[in-house]
């Protein structure tokens, strides 16, 4: 198993991916790819599980590669759009405790997805938003690419050793361990490679996650 990276006694920060980590949202993706691969004639359990693993430009030239790029993107994007006003989700058990408990400034988030989607979604689930939010829009290279980790601790004025990473897609892990900082893996049965430490739920995660941020001794153990 990788090593955690020894704590610093620097300000700790914590880093959150947001749709399957904050936020249980995987039903509506799954909805979501599956209505505009129909629209386009494909097979939408092989647009999802190609969609599962590329960003949406690359999907498109995967499974549409016959098709505009642009207006394929721009279907999506008013799909997801009408998702954010009237699909049913919710925040994961513990989100909005957690959050509130942290300090602001010393988390972020990190998504795929497009901030104004996130802060719709986290209005009504009452979730708070931090002051820095790095989306698709802020970044030409997403995950796996530690790119976006390594922008919101930039942003943070933080030191990539002394950031957590809170994911639970192999993509997100690989990203944040490129980045060099210590990855937590929430919300999955099994075990995601690469991660530090794994656990069954946010909630139980929660309160190690503050104990990190606060560089308390409970935080060091694997």
């Amino acid at each position: 198993m990788i090593s955690e990276p020894r704590p610093s006694g620097a300000t700790r920060y914590v880093l959150f991916d947001v749709d399957g980590t904050l936020i249980d949202a995987l039903d509506n993706q799954r909805l979501v790819w599956r209505t505009w691969a129909e629209r386009y004639g494909l097979d939408p359990d092989e647009v999802y599980e190609v969609a599962l693993r590329t960003r949406p430009m690359e999907t498109f030239a995967q499974v549409a590669p016959d098709q505009n790029p642009r207006q394929c993107l721009a279907a999506l994007h008013e799909l997801e759009d009408e998702d954010v006003r009237t699909g049913a989700y919710g925040a994961f058990d513990g989100a909005s405790e957690l959050l509130d408990a942290l300090r602001p400034g010393t988390w972020a988030l990190v998504t795929s997805n497009y901030e104004h989607r996130v802060r719709g979604r986290f209005a009504r689930t009452g979730l708070p938003v931090p002051e820095v939010v790095v989306d698709a829009a802020a970044v030409e290279e997403g995950k796996p690419s530690p790119v976006p980790y390594l922008q919101a601790a930039a942003r943070l004025g933080a030191r990539p050793e002394d950031c957590l990473v809170i994911e639970d897609a192999p993509s997100g892990v690989q990203a944040g361990l490129r980045a060099g900082m210590t990855v937590w893996g929430v919300n999955t049965s099994t075990r995601v490679d690469g991660v530090h430490r794994h656990f069954g739920t946010l909630r139980e995660a929660a309160d190690d996650i503050l104990a990190f941020a606060s560089d308390t001794p409970s935080a060091r153990r694997e």
